[in-house]
């Protein structure tokens, strides 16, 4: 294996292209073929969790995993090293770093926040920070990011300050002005932030953040650190890791990048304190950077990582290539989210501008929930009993007097996300370029498959939940 190292810290390679091929756009038969392993019946209106695997994906990736279980050695010497960096240059190019060692590939996007965490809490432990320096992050953070602050900087002396965030949101400024309110009140009394911690599209509610904007007031404002949690965003949005100008930016490409579970890529912009950047299993790489440690942490299934360039290629398949899925997913969720809050008389989350390919729509009031358990027993009963899998978000009002009503005048407490899939769930492209949306479920179309419009979908979800409100 050491003779491959060269091999895998070069970086030379050629920027990969994200245009798609000069070939035949995928057909609305095809892609209902990619994914006609889902299970039928199910309205999966959530691909923010778990994402969407193509048929052919998953084929290359059984390829992948015979090719190691036929001559284990071979394939560890010969083929593994060579296919992880032929991943990882693709993801340079997607992502625009400068340099392939700068990408590493992980599991996901908790395993970077351990990453990036456990060398902040070494510096606390080795008496680089002091007691009381500051991690800010947003008051949205995904859960297991809080965990690894508590894990990893909180037992080592450090303080955390949450940046709460207004929900439902009107502009971009409000995010600004809460984030520089945060940063200041983690320098007051002499203290130093030493890790910001922004998201790049935040989950459970979720919105587009400014983190182009934010990162650069960390700098101004003498932030040692930015890690940017862009789990979402590979697929959803356009990412340039020179333009964000961030130190650590991890996202994950079984989101919306159609990987198989699970792989995410992790940059680290090349630092004097890079090589204080470990795994956090240690193997016999320990000490050859971040991204030739993570190649190999031992025997495990490497073949989620190895099909990266299979799925650039998939993608490449669309008309505009993942620019294209990008703008028709985000076109189609806010046309879905408009209407639904039309329908409901409540609103969005956030403007049409701050979303992606999730939308916040405030659920009516009448459904009277007034708890995170409520809103849970809700999902769990759409999921049961009507085949719609949709989160729904728990959001208690702040501002008795200021907080959004709905129609019936009541306060809205309940923020769903609806995820729209483009391409690839339940909305296909046609060939004249219109979307449709398919919707497999017993309860509304009998035994047979029926094709729906989009509108058509969404008012059998709306249906669904006035029912929900007959019967509370």
């Amino acid at each position: 294996m050491d003779s491959d190292r060269g091999e895998n810290g070069d970086s030379s390679h050629n920027h990969v292209s994200k245009k798609p091929k000069l070939s035949a756009f995928i057909s609305e038969e095809e892609i209902r073929q990619e994914f006609s392993h889902h299970q039928r019946g199910i309205a999966r209106i959530n691909n923010g969790s778990f994402g969407s695997c193509p048929a052919s994906i998953i084929a290359a990736q059984k390829e992948w995993q015979l090719r190691f279980l036929q001559q284990p050695d071979d394939f560890y010497f010969n083929h593994l090293r060579k296919g992880l960096l032929e991943s990882r240059t693709v993801v340079k190019g997607l992502i625009n770093a400068d340099s392939v060692d700068e990408v590493s590939l992980i599991d996901n996007a908790t395993t970077a926040a351990a990453i990036v965490l456990q060398q902040i809490g070494r510096a606390f432990a080795q008496g680089k920070f002091q007691k009381g320096d500051v991690v800010v992050m947003l008051h949205c953070a995904f859960q297991s990011v809080k965990k690894s602050i508590q894990a990893y900087v909180t037992g080592a002396g450090g303080s955390v300050i949450e940046v709460q965030l207004p929900f439902p949101l009107t502009s971009k400024e409000e995010i600004v002005s809460e984030f520089r309110k945060g940063l200041e009140k983690g320098k007051s009394d002499g203290r130093h932030v030493r890790l910001a911690i922004i998201d790049h599209i935040t989950s459970m509610p979720c919105v587009v953040v400014p983190v182009e904007e934010l990162v650069k007031i960390c700098r101004q404002e003498g932030v040692d650190q930015v890690f940017v949690d862009a789990a979402h965003a590979i697929g959803s949005v356009p990412v340039d890791v020179k333009e964000i100008g961030a130190d650590f930016y991890v996202s994950n490409l079984h989101k919306w990048f159609f990987c198989p579970p699970s792989v995410a890529f992790l940059y680290c912009r090349k630092s004097p304190l890079s090589s204080e950047v470990h795994h956090p299993v240690v193997s016999h790489e320990f000490g050859n950077g971040l991204a030739i440690e993570s190649s190999w942490i031992g025997t495990r299934d490497y073949s989620s990582q190895l099909v990266v360039p299979s799925v650039l290629e998939f993608v490449n398949r669309f008309e505009g290539g993942i620019e294209g899925i990008m703008m028709r997913n985000h076109e189609i969720v806010v046309k879905m989210g408009e209407m639904l809050a039309k329908s409901w008389g409540t609103n969005l989350g956030a403007p049409p501008e701050m979303c992606a390919s999730m939308i916040m729509v405030g659920l009516p009031s009448r459904l009277f929930i007034s708890s995170e358990e409520d809103a849970m027993r809700l999902r769990s009963y759409l999921r049961q009993h009507h085949g719609i899998e949709v989160p729904l978000h728990y959001q208690a009002p702040s501002d008795v007097e200021g907080g959004p009503k709905d129609k019936d005048g009541l306060f809205i407490t309940v923020l769903t996300i609806i995820a729209s899939l483009g391409m690839q769930l339940i909305n296909l492209l046609s060939s004249d370029g219109v979307a449709k949306c398919f919707l497999w479920n017993k309860e509304l179309v009998g035994s047979r498959e029926e094709q729906f419009s989009m509108e058509q979908c969404l008012f059998s979800l709306l249906m669904l939940l006035r029912a929900c409100m007959v019967s509370k």
